[in-house]
């Protein structure tokens, strides 16, 4: 155990120097005389890449692939045996529902216009106007119908997150009607405020992948409405299936690489340094989680070791295109250790009962790498951002704001929408369907006939 705490304090220390002596790429020098100002170049027409085109299609695939089959067998091998296929449906249903909705308002609503920075004009509603051939604003070089698909998967895996805290006790139809109302109510005004033109973006915000968008603003949903929804009758969490969860965060981290490189929206080198970002951060933080675990407890479990990996993707992903990878590195450690701790210590003492910790690793780790994007920012690595290490202070409060704004706006929302439930179809099972099983009692499957 000494040498593992040694090895890990040794890590730390070669990955903090790597970031404190990062230096700035040198500017291009001028040309040391001009003797005429060279006419302005035309600005070449929009065309769609084939190259782009065929990795953004990849791309969705495999963020597609996050939410089903990834997040719900992840949250299935973690819930009771008696609600696991409860839990994977929650995800599944809700991959239907934001499919329809993102079609006919969602993608419109997003990423089409501005009305005051605080919601898309609706001038693509079904679709309209968008064909083979078009091309959006936002994505230059591949089709319109490849970039609005892979927004969906994006919304679609941002409302099934915040089921994790709310399995074992929610009515299926309660979870259906929260899918619509928070899609659009929440997710889409917060996705187009900071990358549809919003007025985060104009402050702005960096996310690259969806610190903001996707985790912080899952998290906050899953902290409010746990403490809603209250307590679960049989308050201990027995996973189901270890297996599963280990084979889900496993599709999840695979998948992530399609979220994170492929937010560059194009095949170039920019994902490849999302890519690498991706992969170092998210094994950094498995290796500090289990590290910590074994220290607390003396044992490494596998549990750990895939909620640290989660951890770190969740973390890394505002920053992926934005940092070097001593910054990837910083952050990976950073998402190891402090979402344990929330987990470990602060949802025992607080007492809320966030099942499967999606505000302990989506809330605090989408707000860890938020924040320490404002940091680690390197403007060698993607020229529009630039952090305090790179002279840019005011980068950091930008993403604490932004990351407030996020977090305040989706709790009050959750709560509202919760009441809305509340008072039409009902929030919780009844207590005996609880404790027969959400599989049964909502569904009247299992899944395990033993």
């Amino acid at each position: 155990m000494r040498q593992l705490v040694i090895l890990t304090v040794l890590f730390s220390l070669f990955a903090m120097s790597g970031v404190l002596f990062a230096e700035e790429a040198p500017a291009t020098a001028a040309p040391s005389a001009v003797v005429e100002a060279a006419p302005a170049a035309a600005v070449p027409a929009p065309k769609i890449d084939t190259g782009d085109t065929a990795w953004m299609i990849v791309a969705t695939a495999l963020v597609m692939l996050m939410t089903i089959p990834g997040l719900a067998l992840f949250y299935g091998g973690l819930a009771k045996r008696k609600d696991s296929l409860n839990t994977m449906a929650m995800s599944f249903v809700t991959f239907c529902i934001v499919s329809l909705l993102w079609v006919i308002y969602g993608f419109s609503l997003s990423f089409n216009g501005d009305i005051g920075g605080f919601i898309g004009d609706g001038a693509k509603v079904f679709l309209k106007g968008v064909g083979p051939a078009s091309i959006n604003d936002l994505a230059k070089t591949i089709p319109e119908y490849i970039f609005i698909v892979y927004q969906m998967t994006f919304a679609a895996i941002t409302v099934a997150l915040a089921s994790g805290a709310y399995i074992e006790r929610m009515k299926f139809s309660a979870w259906i009607l929260f899918s619509i109302l928070w899609m659009t109510l929440v997710y889409i005004p917060v996705a187009h405020w900071v990358w549809g033109g919003g007025f985060l973006s104009k402050m702005g915000a960096l996310d690259f992948a969806g610190g903001t968008v996707v985790h912080i603003n899952a998290g906050a949903a899953a902290l409010v409405g746990a403490l809603i929804l209250g307590r679960r009758k049989e308050k201990s969490l027995l996973p189901g299936n270890l297996t599963l969860v280990i084979t889900g965060a496993g599709l999840l981290w695979f998948g992530w690489f399609g979220f994170n490189a492929g937010s560059a929206l194009a095949a170039n080198g920019l994902a490849g340094a999302a890519f690498i970002n991706t992969n170092t951060a998210t094994a950094v933080a498995a290796l500090a989680w289990m590290a910590v675990e074994w220290m607390h407890s003396k044992k490494p479990t596998v549990l750990g070791l895939a909620s640290g990996a989660v951890g770190g993707l969740v973390a890394i992903t505002p920053a992926a295109g934005f940092v070097n990878i001593s910054g990837a590195i910083m952050i990976g450690l950073a998402a190891g250790i402090i979402p344990f701790f929330a987990v470990a210590f602060l949802k025992p003492k607080l007492g809320y009962d966030d099942t499967l910790d999606a505000f302990g690793i989506h809330g605090v780790g989408g707000t860890i790498g938020a924040i320490l994007t404002g940091v680690f920012a390197d403007p060698s690595i993607n020229e529009l951002g630039k952090g305090l290490l790179f002279g840019n202070p005011g980068q950091l409060m930008t993403q604490l704001i932004a990351s407030a704004i996020t977090f305040v706006y989706s709790g009050i929302a959750t709560a509202i929408i919760f009441m809305i439930i509340k008072y039409t179809v009902g929030l919780r099972v009844d207590e005996e369907d609880e404790v027969i099983g959400l599989d049964e009692s909502q569904h009247g499957e299992k899944a395990y006939n033993l």
